[in-house]
C-alpha cells in the first residue's frame, strides 16, 4: 500500500509524523511518500519536498510566494501522477491543500483531510470545494464534525490529535523541581509561536506582568518562548524590577508549574486546558486587521476552550490596543480568590475529561486503512 501525506505548518508536521507512526504499526510495509518537515521524515516518511519550509501567515506572505507555491503544487501532482499512491491525506493548510485536492479529482485517487482547516471560523465558503473535491474529512472537534455534517461533507470523528501529544509529553522533572524551589507565585506568559505575534503581543503582556507584580509582588513570571530568537525578542523588552525568566523550548513544563497564565489565543490553549490553568486569552492585530477579521470570523468565541465548553471558561479579548489592564484584571482576580480559582479549575478539567481523549491518530489511521473508497481502489 502507497499514501501520500502533506503538511505545510510545523503543526502538521508533528500530526502527520504521529499519524505515519500509527500506520506503520498497524501495517509495516506501507509505502509514505509526503511533503512535510524533519518529524514525518523522522516518522519514516521519504520527504519530496520540505513544505513546512514554506509555512507563511497573511496574505502579503501568500503573495510574496504565490510563484514558489504554484512551482510546488506542480511537484505535488507529477509525485502523485508518478508514485500512484492508494491514498492522498493532506494537513491542515487550505489554500495550497484544497488547490491540489481539486486537480487530483481527474486522477480518481481518494483524497482525505486529516486536521482540516478552520472553516467553521472564517472563509466558509472553502465548505464547498472541501465537499466536492474530498473523499472524507477526519474532524478534530464535535461541534467541527457536527458543522461539516450539517453541510453535507462525509466526515468520520476522530478527536484532536494534540491529545495524543500532550498525552504523550514527559515533563522534565529537573527544571520543575528547579523552579518550584524558589519563591514565589508563579504565572505564564505565552506569546506565541510566530514572529508577527511576539511582536504584537509580547509589550502588552510585560506590562501586564509589572501591574501584576506591582499588586502582588510575591508573583514571578515564566515567559514561554518557541525558540532562542523569539526568547531573545523577549528578552529586550523585559520590565525592570519584575522577576521575569525567559525560557525556550519549555512551554510545557511552564505551563504546569503557573496558578495563572496569559496566552495567545491559539492551538496552546488545548495543552492549557489539559493542564486545567486559568489562563486570560488575547489576540492583537492592527485596527484595519482586527476590523477585516470581524467581519470575516463568524463564531461567538476566539479560544477553543470556550468554542468546545459553549461558554466562556477562559476569558478572552480580541484588540488593536494595550488591554494589559484587562489582563492584570483577570490575573490578580485567580491569585487573590482561591476559591474562585479552584472553582474555575474544576470546570476546566471536567471539559478536559470529556474532550481530551488522546488516540485520535490511532483511530485516523483504522480509519484510513479500512476506509471503503481505499478498499475500492485496492480491490480494482
Amino acid at each position: 500500500m502507497k499514501i501520500f501525506l502533506s503538511a505545510g505548518e510545523p503543526s502538521g508536521d508533528l500530526h502527520g509524523a504521529n499519524l505515519i507512526r500509527a500506520i506503520h504499526a498497524r501495517q509495516p510495509g506501507t509505502k509514505i511518500t509526503a511533503f512535510g518537515g524533519a518529524l514525518m521524515r523522522d516518522a519514516g516518511a521519504e520527504i519530496v519536498y520540505p513544505l513546512t519550509d514554506l509555512a507563511v501567515m497573511g496574505l502579503p506572505q501568500v503573495i510574496m510566494n504565490f510563484p514558489t507555491f504554484l512551482r510546488v503544487g506542480a511537484l505535488a501532482i507529477r509525485h502523485i501522477r508518478s508514485a500512484r499512491p492508494d491514498a492522498v491525506v493532506l494537513i491542515d493548510y487550505p489554500g495550497f491543500h484544497i488547490a491540489i485536492a481539486k486537480r487530483l479529482r481527474a486522477y480518481g485517487v481518494p483524497v482525505y483531510y486529516f486536521v482540516p482547516p478552520q472553516l467553521w471560523a472564517w472563509k466558509q465558503w472553502r465548505v464547498r470545494s472541501v465537499r466536492k473535491y474530498f473523499t472524507g474529512v477526519l474532524t478534530a472537534l464535535p461541534f467541527e464534525d457536527d458543522w461539516f455534517r450539517s453541510r453535507h461533507v462525509a466526515t468520520h470523528y476522530i478527536g484532536h490529535p494534540y491529545f495524543d501529544e500532550l498525552a504523550r509529553q514527559q515533563l522534565d522533572p529537573a527544571f520543575l523541581a528547579a523552579e518550584r524551589a524558589k519563591p514565589g507565585t508563579r504565572v505564564a506568559v505565552l506569546p506565541g509561536s510566530r514572529n508577527r505575534e511576539i511582536l504584537a503581543n509580547t509589550a502588552m503582556m510585560l506590562s501586564a506582568a509589572r501591574k501584576i507584580h506591582a499588586a502582588r509582588p510575591d508573583t514571578r513570571f515564566l515567559v514561554a518562548a518557541f525558540n532562542a530568537r523569539q526568547a531573545e525578542a523577549v528578552r529586550a523588552q523585559l520590565p525592570p524590577g519584575v522577576p521575569i525568566d525567559v525560557h525556550s523550548g519549555r512551554t510545557p513544563e511552564i505551563i504546569e508549574l503557573a496558578e495563572a497564565c496569559v496566552a495567545v489565543s491559539g492551538s496552546v490553549s488545548l495543552e492549557l486546558m489539559y493542564r486545567a490553568k486559568p489562563t486570560a486569552v488575547v489576540f492583537r492585530m492592527g485596527g484595519y486587521g482586527l476590523w477585516l477579521v470581524r467581519q470575516m470570523i463568524k463564531i461567538k468565541y476566539i479560544s477553543l476552550v470556550n468554542l468546545l465548553a459553549d461558554e466562556t471558561l477562559y476569558p478572552e479579548i480580541a484588540t488593536s490596543v494595550d488591554e494589559s489592564d484587562w489582563i492584570t484584571g483577570h490575573v490578580l482576580g485567580w491569585l487573590n480568590d482561591p476559591v474562585k480559582r479552584a472553582e474555575l479549575v474544576g470546570r476546566i478539567a471536567a471539559l478536559r475529561d470529556r474532550v481530551a481523549v488522546p488516540g485520535a491518530c490511532d483511530r485516523a489511521a483504522d480509519y484510513l486503512l479500512n476506509a471503503p473508497a481505499l478498499a475500492r481502489r485496492l480491490a480494482a
